[in-house]
């Protein structure tokens, strides 16, 4: 009773993302930093033009 690879299920999609995120930390962090710090200036800026 071998473990061979093809008989392996691949890893999911959800897993493979999550343990890309946890060895690439500071990206990870950086890019949601940037993309939540642009999202609060779009809906700011909506919010200043449609008052």
């Amino acid at each position: 009773m071998s473990d061979s690879p093809a008989t392996e299920s691949k890893p999911s999609y959800v897993k493979l993302a999550m343990r890309n995120m946890v060895q690439k930390r500071l990206t990870s962090l950086k890019h949601f930093l940037l993309t939540t710090v642009g999202l609060v200036a779009v809906l700011v800026g909506l919010a200043y033009l449609t008052r």
